[in-house]
């Protein structure tokens, strides 16, 4: 649905993009992770029509935007960072002039608008000045605006930006909703959300692609160590005698005292080593049961912060 060739912009002396080369499935929802500066927004201007490129292409269901901008145009949704709302208008007269600007036919309009307000949940504010509407409700009216026309790709720039936590909620079950029926690129900071909603994740450094895997690859290609947490009921002293014992294991650590002689323990291991039957069998020897035993990859945080600080590349 989405083909990223190769594209690179320069501004005067200063490369904003370098070699950018990845693709969106149709119905997937993908993460455009990076820091700031990185080239995200670059990356999306462009692929959305706002800027040109520099050189490269974006496609769009096989259209290059620069060849068919009109057409491509017409297939993407766009909410910038800051949505781009018109203050003094009321909510339905902004999307009748959003629809206008996306030459949406009045018949066909007519049969989106109130799908598109039920959608977001804007329907009982639709007769409301936009400036008199809070934070939240602003932030679905620029989502609205980006479905007018019915487009098939969304591209969703930190569309949870400034949103309380109830709200962050909302607008991430929306986005998954959406991800039904349309190919989107979501890019935000909070990396809890991308890892809630997105299928994959690309990571953008200093104008370059550094990774474009599944969140669970990028945890597996990047960790070092197998790392996991243990309840077992048994004497803290005695179990990690047994513990640093075995094997494989690197590190230790007690967490804490879970109820009466049972511990939790955060345990890393060599990556290549499997050490939970071993575990398991002198545990059962002495007699102390496991009660609980699960696995710790790193978070998308720990992805990130070890590809944008190493720039270590992974594909």
């Amino acid at each position: 649905m989405i083909e990223i060739q190769n594209l690179t912009k320069h501004y005067g002396e200063i490369k904003a993009i370098d070699d950018v080369s990845f693709s969106v499935n149709k119905g997937e929802i993908l993460g455009f992770l990076g820091p700031n500066g990185a080239g995200k927004t670059t990356t999306m201007n462009i692929l959305t029509g706002y800027i040109p490129s520099t050189s490269g292409t974006a496609k769009i269901d096989g259209l290059d935007i620069m060849e068919y901008p009109r057409e491509v145009k017409k297939r993407i949704g766009f909410l910038p960072e800051m949505p781009p709302l018109y203050m003094d208008m009321t909510v339905t007269d902004y999307l009748d002039f959003c629809s206008s600007l996306k030459e949406v036919g009045k018949k066909e309009w007519k049969g989106q608008k109130d799908d598109i307000m039920e959608l977001v949940k804007i329907t009982h504010v639709q007769h409301r000045l936009i400036r008199n509407l809070s934070k939240g409700y602003k932030q679905r009216v620029g989502l609205a605006q980006s479905l007018v026309g019915a487009p098939d790709v969304l591209v969703l720039d930190e569309p949870t930006v400034g949103l309380d936590p109830k709200q962050i909620l909302e607008i991430r079950k929306l986005i998954k909703a959406l991800g039904k029926n349309h190919t989107i690129i979501l890019s935000s900071h909070i990396l809890p959300e991308v890892s809630a909603v997105c299928e994959r994740v690309v990571i953008i450094n200093k104008g370059k692609i550094v990774a474009v895997d599944t969140p669970a690859e990028l945890s597996k290609n990047l960790d070092d160590y197998s790392k996991f947490t243990m309840t077992i009921a048994g004497p803290e002293k005695r179990v990690k005698d047994i513990l640093t014992q075995i094997y494989g294991v690197k590190y230790l650590e007690v967490q804490n005292n879970v109820k009466d002689d049972a511990y939790s323990y955060i345990i890393e291991a060599d990556k290549d080593v499997d050490v939970r039957k071993p575990i398991f069998h002198k545990l059962a020897e002495v007699g102390y049961p496991i009660l609980e035993l699960k696995s710790l990859g790193l978070s998308l945080e720990d992805v990130f912060l070890q590809l944008t600080t190493e720039e270590k590349e992974v594909n």
